[in-house]
Formats: structure tokens, sequence, C-alpha cells
């Protein structure tokens, strides 16, 4: 069943080089070897490269366009040549317009080649992790920023380590909700806005905005800082989408799961998530159904479905009717020996 048909996926085409390099120095020791050149460039893959075959001079097929990764094997390889072929092989990477060269192991360049790469208005950078870290944390850093993304209009906390999205229309009581979960010792992750993310196949991550990250917005009451007042045992600041709630006015005509058999899902960024209709009317405890939801979850994540299971035993009492097995009369209440309790 849609829920988010008018939700537009949103991606980023390009990010620069100094983007790059702030938030990474501190974050994997990324380091400019030539300070200030090239911030401007944008890197528009979210794949690395390594210039192996290009440095030996084959480059028909050389991904210039991406990030290039300098590890030990092209790094000995260019330490092996005489200094002549060595800046012959280093120009014939930087004849292309490459983003940046990032050296891993703590490796450098020495002051010819650095002064090529600057002249050519190229960065480099250097970090002491070795090559497969370093292309890992990389990878997934720009992995991360490429990926397709969207904001969402609801309520997202963990309940009982499962990542539940409220949705529903505005005044429904999604923050409400969410503030009667974190009172009752869950952790909220985003409120109002959530940012949901799609990493690799299959997963959405969730959380806040910069601006609104972990305050909320009570009607009648004001904005409220869940961190200051709940603590941080309060907060997440990114929890995986594992479950939609979408919160409804109790309509009469409207049918409702009654023995959850029949799962429903709503697709969001091309991931189809387990998706909960729930109807609001007066005296309903939603807080207390919002933690059944989850615990309900975990259940069937492990393998443990209570429906099929009372389903199979259904079935099992009628084959047992039919064949003349089963208790006779009206009565279906086991014998409890000497309990008057």
């Amino acid at each position: 069943m849609p829920v988010f048909e008018n939700i537009q996926e949103i991606r980023k085409e390009s990010i620069t080089v100094g983007f790059l390099a702030d938030e990474c120095r501190e974050r994997f020791a990324l380091t400019p070897l030539n300070e200030g050149v090239g911030r401007e460039k944008l890197i528009t893959d979210k794949n690395l490269h390594r210039p192996q075959l290009a440095l030996t001079g084959y480059t028909k097929l050389f991904s210039y366009h991406r990030v290039q990764v300098i590890g030990n094997t092209e790094f000995y390889y260019l330490k092996s040549l005489p200094m002549e072929r060595r800046i012959e092989a280093f120009r014939t990477v930087l004849m292309f317009d490459v983003p940046c060269l990032i050296l891993t192991s703590g490796n450098g360049l020495e002051p010819e080649l650095l002064q090529i790469a600057t002249q050519r208005g190229i960065p480099v950078f250097t970090t002491p992790h070795e090559t497969t870290k370093a292309v890992y944390f990389l990878g997934d850093f720009l992995d991360d920023q490429f990926s397709a993304y969207a904001p969402i209009h609801g309520a997202f906390v963990d309940v009982y380590g499962a990542g539940i999205l409220f949705v529903g229309r505005s005044g429904i009581g999604k923050s409400e909700i969410a503030l009667d979960l974190v009172e009752r010792g869950h952790r909220l992750v985003a409120d109002d806005v959530v940012m949901v993310t799609r990493k690799g196949e299959g997963i959405l991550m969730g959380a806040g905005t910069t601006l609104t990250q972990h305050f909320m917005e009570v009607r009648g009451l004001g904005l409220i800082d869940i961190r200051q007042m709940f603590g941080i045992r309060a907060i997440r600041f990114q929890k995986r989408v594992e479950l939609i709630v979408k919160l409804e006015e109790w309509d009469p005509t409207t049918e409702y799961t009654r023995t959850g058999l029949d799962d429903d899902e709503t697709l969001l960024l091309g991931v189809e998530l387990p998706l909960v209709r729930l109807p609001i009317f007066s005296g309903k405890n939603i807080t207390v159904i919002a933690e059944v939801i989850a615990l309900n979850y975990l259940l069937k994540h492990y393998g443990y479905n209570p429906a099929k299971v009372f389903a199979e035993k259904l079935q099992e009492a009628i084959a047992q009717k039919s064949s003349g097995k089963g208790r006779t009369g009206d009565r279906s209440i086991p014998y409890f020996e000497h309990d008057f309790e």
C-alpha cells in the first residue's frame, strides 16, 4: 500500500574536494600535501580508482573522473623507476583532469612530482591508513554523500532496538507519541523532519537535520530539547528505518487487519518496508501499542510469527475435531488439577 507517493528522491550530483578535505581531515587523518590547491574541483562519482595501468602508460580505460588512490603498489612502482621515467609516468596520470590524489600508508611525493600536481591544480592528500582501510573509509563516506535521500514528515524513534517511523497528517499526534515513548525509556532519533537515506541494497537510515536535531514541537507547549531534558540516553543520531506506522483517524467503514496474517508493505526510496496502519480514537493507548509493534517485529525478525502459530493451532484443532479426536461439547478449557486460585 503506497504511503509515500509524493516523496521526491534527491541525489547530490557532486561535492567539492574542499568539502572532502574538511570532512575527512579529522575522521580519516587526511592531510593535504599542497594546501589550498584545487579545493573547488568537483567529485562526481562515489567510486574510487587506483591508477595502476595509467602509470604504465595504458589510459584507454582510465577512470580519471574518480578520486585516485595511490597505494603501496603504485608508490613502489614509481620508486622503482629512474627519476625521468617517474616524472613521465606521473605526468601521464595528471594529463587528465583528476579530482584529487590520495596517498595511503603515510606515503608522500618527491618535490618534483608534487610541483607537477600543484601546477596542474590537482590537490594531493596523504593518510596514515593502509590502502584497504583507507579505501573502506573513503568509499563509505562517498557512498553516503551520493546516496539517494528524502525528507519525510514524521517522528522517528528507536523502540526496543527497532527503528519505527511514525507518519500521518499534521496534528494527528506523532510528536506526542514519540515524547511518551522517550519518557518510557526509548530513544528519539528525529521529529518533524526525518532525513531518510538509502544505504546499500535494501537499507534505509534515518536521522534528523542539523538545525532541528532532537528538538521537538509539542502543540500548546512549544519547542523542547529532548537531549537536555531527558539526557544523552534518550537520543540517537541515526537509526535504520525498519517499520512504518501510519497513524489514521478511526474510520468504521475501513477494514483494518485483525489477525496479522497478511503483512502490509510500502515502498520508500525503492525499499520495501513493513507497514502498520494504526487507527486512532479516544482512549486508545498508542504508546503501549507502539511498543508491542516493535516487540512483534523483533519476534518475526527472529523467526517467530504469532499469527502463523495461532493459525496452525487453529487448523490442528479443526483437524482433530473432524477426525473425532477433539473435545466433545462446548468445553474447550483445559483441566488444571487442584488449581482454585
